[in-house]
């Protein structure tokens, strides 16, 4: 018997298709709170690199705010944006990761994501970032 799906894949798009260009950030009036802001998307969606298959994810953003907030628009068109590019799973929380602290600066972030099973393994990931406290002499 052969394994006709072996040559089988769909094609993916590069991480140029990544639009971070979309992200928008608003003026947060309470910078001086610790307030803890929650966004969880169960729509998140790429695609395997090598198979073209797609992984689907419950993402979950966590942060406190320094001075600005995301904006949801912004926030949904570019996690859409992943939705056929061919990035691995820990790649895709971590890229999250770095474009939302690089708009937002915050004091703290987390990103979540929690995909769905593939070959009877789930896969969880927690990238995070933590704003360097300053040390007074």
């Amino acid at each position: 018997m052969t394994d006709k799906y072996k040559e089988r894949r769909f094609d993916t798009y590069g991480y140029e298709k990544i639009d971070k260009e979309v992200l928008e950030s608003i003026e947060y009036e309470y910078p001086e709170k610790n307030t803890i802001v929650e966004y969880i998307t169960n729509e998140f969606s790429s695609v395997c690199p090598w198979t073209g298959l797609p992984d689907n994810a419950k993402l979950t953003i966590r942060y406190i705010p320094s001075k600005k907030l995301v904006e949801l628009k912004s926030l949904k068109y570019y996690l859409t944006s992943y939705r056929n590019v061919g990035i691995l799973q820990e790649h895709a929380i971590n890229r999250i990761l770095d474009d939302l602290v690089e708009l937002l600066q915050p004091k703290f972030m987390e990103v979540i994501g929690e995909f769905q099973e593939r070959g009877g393994i789930a896969t969880r990931i927690v990238a995070k970032y933590e704003k360097e406290k300053s040390s007074r002499s």
